[in-house]
């Protein structure tokens, strides 16, 4: 039988929580081309599955992901232009897949998180990393640039704070990277796992259509001008989901002092 997920190991709880652990301990992580090959493959599979209603990104071992193999590095570094070009777009499609995935992703992120790392952190909704963490956009210490990881990146900290770790490829905490917006919250060496938690919970309460459109909505707002067409969108993006079964439930279900029906499938 063929391994469709070499690299990566794939876990899901009754509640509809998979989590995604990148399983190369031995390098930190660090991917190459199966381990992205993996994820793409993942994220597809996942989000068509039905089933999922939380994404939850990990690293086996002493760290996240240290960014990207320095073996697959030196074999890319013999490539034409043409398989370059091929080789960094499947990188580009798995991280848009991570972005762009349905239902929310967590990044719970510890030890190195370097360069494609970041990226992975970034292309997720929400990020929480142990105090010790030690985080780097380092690709122009070795002539490189942070291209593929740069959409997710800047999004996430800002043009002004990318330029600075963009150019320096400086070291920085846990702590500065959430001052810049990288990651949300930071916890304590070894309560990643409860931190998570908290997080899944706060998640699987909301409306899983509703989370959906809500990310959507991120995404729309962050690259609209404020202009009138963007007002009439909002307005009737909410009259919309005003109208849907989930919404009526939800109301009801508050105005009732009772869970809405979602959170008691979760239970059951």
């Amino acid at each position: 039988m063929v391994d469709l997920y070499p690299s990566i190991t794939l876990e899901q709880n009754d509640s509809g929580v998979c989590t995604i652990s990148l399983n190369r301990p031995e390098v930190h992580n660090a991917f190459d081309e199966t381990m992205i090959q993996s994820l793409a493959n993942a994220l597809e599979s996942l989000a068509e599955s039905g089933k999922v209603r939380v994404l939850v990104l990990s690293g086996a071992g002493k760290s996240f992901c240290a960014g990207a193999d320095l073996n697959w590095m030196r074999r890319s570094s013999r490539f034409t232009k043409e398989d370059n070009y091929k080789d960094a777009y499947c990188l580009s499609k798995m991280l848009n897949l991570l972005y762009n995935f349905p239902h929310p992703t967590v990044a719970l992120v510890h030890g190195s998180v370097f360069g494609g790392g970041v990226g992975l952190t970034a292309s997720c909704d929400i990020a929480i990393a142990a105090k010790s963490t030690i985080f780097s956009l380092s690709e122009v210490k070795l002539g490189l640039i942070p291209s593929v990881i740069s959409p997710y990146v800047i999004r996430a900290i800002g043009s002004r704070m990318a330029q600075r770790y963009f150019l320096t490829g400086e070291r920085f905490s846990a702590k500065t990277a959430k001052s810049i917006g990288l990651v949300h919250d930071t916890c304590k060496d070894g309560s990643l796992s409860v931190a998570g938690q908290f997080v899944e919970e706060l998640l699987l309460a909301g409306g899983p259509q509703a989370q959906s459109k809500a990310k959507e909505l991120v995404q729309l707002i962050q690259n609209t001008p404020l202009e009138s067409d963007l007002l009439q969108t909002t307005a009737q993006r909410i009259a919309d989901i005003r109208a849907t079964t989930e919404a009526r439930e939800g109301i009801e279900a508050f105005l009732e002092k009772r869970p809405p029906d979602w959170l008691i499938r979760n239970d059951v």
